[in-house]
């Protein structure tokens, strides 16, 4: 028999519970935040936090995709998506490597994997909201290139994917794996550059 996952209901303090959640975890991490210190930070009551999140990890999965929602916004309000493919392309790929270096961006990862087999709608959920938005975001900004005739691409989401990956070398692996807790700025520009560089050597428009 299956038995169905606990779900999340919204009311009037929910906005304010995910707000004290946000704060708690950023602070404390998943397994460092407490349902009391959640409670408190909110100024809610435990039953109340409870009535709309009956799981911490339904919970942690709402301020995550929230996070990435906001992340994502957030760019699309600062990024000139009509300047050439190099600089959207650079500003981008500055928001997607800040994003997955942070200390969040690190913990929310590693819960959705270390969760993934007991709660797979961790992993189900943050995908959609976080790795396929971004896929979705560079997609829709490529479109509008391949159309101005600054981009040549035939499969736009595979270009979207590869571009998201590129941002990743030499930096998300380290981190994954605490190789390292943090890149120095010039690592960090060194990855960004060659991402931009490789990704307009294969779909930049050549003369």
């Amino acid at each position: 028999m299956t038995i169905a996952a606990p779900s999340i209901r919204k009311g009037r303090k929910f906005d304010q519970v995910l707000e004290g959640a946000r704060t708690v975890f950023m602070r404390d991490g998943f397994e460092g935040a407490s349902v009391d210190d959640i409670a408190r930070e909110a100024g809610v009551s435990k039953a109340t936090l409870y009535s709309y999140f009956p799981d911490k990890r339904l919970l942690f999965m709402e301020v995550a995709k929230s996070e990435c929602r906001r992340q994502a916004d957030a760019a699309l309000q600062v990024i000139d998506f009509s300047a050439p493919p190099e600089v959207v392309l650079t500003a981008a790929a500055t928001r997607m490597v800040a994003f997955f270096m942070s200390d969040f961006g690190i913990r929310v990862y590693r819960i959705c994997v270390a969760e993934s087999d007991r709660f797979p709608e961790l992993g189900h959920e943050f995908y959609h909201s976080g790795p396929l938005l971004v896929r979705q975001r560079l997609a829709d900004y490529m479109r509008s290139a391949v159309a101005q005739g600054t981009l040549v691409i035939d499969d736009l989401n595979l270009a979207a994917d590869q571009f998201a990956e590129l941002c990743k070398a030499n930096i998300h692996g380290q981190l994954m794996f605490g190789v390292k807790s943090c890149c120095a700025p010039r690592d960090v520009d060194r990855t960004i550059k060659g991402a931009v560089e490789m990704f307009m050597a294969r779909y930049g428009t050549k003369g």
